[in-house]
């Protein structure tokens, strides 16, 4: 494990002795949220990112190592496992470096040079790899034998020649320098499949395209592979000058200038392009994948990560509306904890009578339940059902805000749902997602499938299982950076506390619902199969706001407490005077007292204390921003009213490699491209969030492909 922690350490710019405790803390079952919170001793101070990079990492070698023991195995087998084979396999460190060794012992089909062994002809390869001054017609003449096969002289030479070109392509050293040159000068070129050009029009701006594969974008690899893989494009990756590529070949493995080695040149050229190049060609198309799935999926993680941390109104009283044009609009009313109180349905577009009564009933509504935020989904006919809020006449004060929509329909259609609400309809089910989505997005968003929120970029095309493992880790993060409310919280909230997870969640909600409501964090240990590990774990990121321990409403641990009343006792006060008085904090001399107390706490440093007396400053203090409310342009509601030059609010809903996509209130988003964001910028994020209120102007408006171009204004 120390080789281990030193190969990551260097890679990724770390101490050895951080990485080998950031280890041992992940095999004793540790997650990620909890090491980065509460062992920052240990660790060094490392944050989340950090410790997934090593757990990732670990998770590498160890499949490496996997492979390696798989590969020495399999070479034993054979008797052919030789000391210098297996150290160079022992010292290989990386997947390809593994491969390439294993290739020339991996079991295969009958290929031309399998066939030509079968035939006795490698002495006769072996005697022209050797390219001594002989002719190789007479060596050749010795192998002839018709029962073989082999006829004349010309066949004997052609099967020399394909075990010729076999070793070549297999051969470690050759694969290592073609795969570097490769990579380093490759050309990456899509084309057009002519039989299908009309239905590859939303891929025209690839039907001739050509640039260095190095720098080629993510998105404009994932385009251009999904095109492949619908048939309308065909992709070549190729070095830039194939005459390098082989005169890398000829200075390895020829040795002379005479016949025999004409016949050497002659099967390289053919080992390299008939198995050599399509081979490392897809290897190289391999790595393109994997690089622009991470970067389509680090992207995606960022956008869901800000969504889920998007401002929360909070505990407020919620009327919330799913429109609709023909089917009319589904009204929902929600108790400030998220309840359904009430649901109908109104017809504000049906005629001018269905619509004064759609107003007289939202205001009857917002009276009889006391409402104080509307939330309306911004999907069709959303501003239109904006602008009917609008003629009400309330009495009292009611905000009413678009909400993004985007996922409802997935939630009102699962099991969760239906869990939640088996008499309601999905109709029902929708509109309690929007209203409750703006009292608490994170809430609420964990109980849809990430993929599903749609802020992401070619999420359907990447790598899958690491996808679902980067987007599970935001999630994580999420909610244990916010923390989460023990006896209000949903199954779907309490399994992504650290150390839970689902079936825990279950027996916490039984609990729960059986003996009624937690008094205390250690209570927790009552619950059916939570133990010692799993409370060290959760015990942290859970809140119990009506403990009698006011520590129980914060994010200092339970293992902290007596910590904290030492640090009270030496200001002569209570823990709760402690979190209450100011100036009794300021007055710990923390190093003073660290010192006081280093030989009882050896794990103990002034990370932890200097955590502990921000958390004793603001306990359960929420890490969201503020709840802010933008109003759209009440002149502008479909994009037939937009006009060039014209510049309006608007709210950044998605964020990609090649800029943001900006919600203007007209059912169809904008983009501001990324040299349109006001300075040069390799990535968008750093410049907008998701959820931003921005000011932008409106560059063009092509109708007839509904797209819109931007600019940014001010951020």
């Amino acid at each position: 494990m120390s080789t281990h922690a030193e190969k990551i350490a260097a890679a990724l710019h770390l101490g050895t002795r951080q990485v080998e405790h950031t280890i041992q803390l992940l095999e004793g079952g540790a997650t990620v949220p909890f090491i980065a919170r509460y062992r920052k001793e240990a660790t060094g101070g490392l944050n989340e990112v950090q410790i997934a990079a090593i757990r990732d990492a670990l998770q590498k070698l160890k499949e490496l190592d996997s492979r390696r023991e798989a590969i020495l195995e399999s070479i034993r087998k054979q008797e052919k496992l030789t000391p210098e084979l297996e150290q160079q396999i022992a010292e290989a460190d990386n997947l390809a470096q593994l491969e390439d060794l294993y290739l020339p012992y991996r079991p295969k089909r009958r290929t031309r040079a399998s066939v030509a062994r079968e035939r006795g002809l490698e002495p006769l390869a072996d005697a022209l790899m050797r390219q001594e001054p002989s002719d190789p017609d007479q060596l050749a003449a010795a192998y002839v034998d018709p029962s073989k096969d082999v006829p004349d002289v010309k066949a004997a030479l052609a099967g020399a020649c394909d075990i010729i070109a076999e070793r070549v392509s297999e051969s470690a050293q050759a694969r290592h320098r073609q795969r570097q040159l490769l990579r380093r000068s490759a050309v990456l070129t899509s084309t057009v499949v002519k039989a299908r050009e009309a239905e590859a029009a939303k891929y025209r701006s690839w039907f001739a395209w050509s640039e260095p594969a190095a720098k080629a974008p993510s998105h404009r690899i994932l385009a251009m592979l999904r095109g492949e893989a619908e048939g309308l494009l065909r992709i070549k990756l190729a070095p830039k000058n194939e005459d390098e590529a082989l005169q890398l070949l000829f200075d390895q493995f020829l040795k002379a200038k005479n016949p025999a080695s004409q016949l050497v040149k002659d099967a390289i050229v053919d080992g390299y392009r008939r198995l050599m190049a399509p081979s490392l060609e897809n290897e190289l198309r391999n790595v393109l994948k994997e690089r622009a799935d991470r970067e389509a999926i680090r992207i995606f993680a960022d956008n869901l990560r800000q969504l889920l941390l998007a401002p929360p109104l909070g505990a407020k009283r919620v009327l919330a509306i799913d429109p609709g044009f023909r089917t009319g609009c589904k009204l929902v009313c929600l108790d400030a904890q998220g309840a359904l109180l009430h649901n109908e349905t109104i017809h504000p577009f049906a005629s001018v009578r269905e619509e004064r009564a759609a107003v007289s009933k939202l205001e009857a509504l917002v009276e009889a339940f006391k409402i104080e935020a509307i939330a309306i989904g911004n999907g069709t006919a959303g501003r239109e059902t904006e602008e009917v809020v609008a003629r009400c006449r309330f009495k009292r004060k009611v905000i009413a805000v678009m909400v993004n929509e985007s996922g409802a329909s997935v939630y009102s259609a699962s099991e969760v749902a239906r869990r939640e609400f088996p008499e309601y309809d999905i109709t029902v089910r929708g509109a309690v997602s929007i209203g409750r989505r703006l009292m608490d997005p994170l809430s609420e968003l964990v109980k849809i499938e990430p993929r599903s929120i749609g802020v992401g970029q070619y999420q359907h095309d990447v790598d899958q299982s690491l996808l679902q493992q980067a987007l599970e880790d935001v999630v994580v993060s999420c909610v244990n950076q916010v923390g989460v409310e023990v006896n209000t919280a949903s199954r779907e909230l309490l399994s992504y506390v650290s150390g839970i997870g689902p079936a825990l969640a279950d027996s916490i909600v039984n609990y729960r619902d059986n003996e009624g409501p937690f008094t205390s964090r250690a209570d927790f240990l009552r619950v059916p199969r939570l133990g010692a590990k799993a409370f060290e774990q959760c015990a942290g990121f859970l809140r119990v706001r009506e403990s009698s321990n006011p520590l129980d409403r914060s994010a200092v641990h339970p293992e902290r407490y007596a910590l904290v009343e030492q640090l009270a006792a030496s200001q002569g006060a209570t823990v709760e005077e402690l979190m209450h008085n100011k100036a009794l904090r300021d007055a710990i001399d923390l190093n003073a007292f660290l010192a006081s107390i280093a030989n009882t706490e050896a794990d103990l440093g002034l990370p932890t204390l200097t955590d502990i007396m921000r958390e004793l400053d603001k306990p359960g203090l929420d890490p969201r921003a503020k709840f802010e409310v933008l109003e759209f342009d009440k002149n502008i509601h479909r994009i037939e009213d937009l006009k060039p030059g014209m510049e309006l609010n608007g709210i950044v809903t998605n964020i990609t490699a090649f800029g943001a996509f900006v919600d203007l209130g007209v059912h169809q988003d904008g983009l501001i491209h990324i040299s349109r964001l006001g300075r040069r910028v390799a990535d968008p994020h750093a410049v907008l969030h998701l959820h931003q209120h921005v000011k932008v102007r409106l560059l063009d408006i092509d109708l007839d492909r509904r797209r819109i171009s931007l600019e940014l204004i001010q951020s």
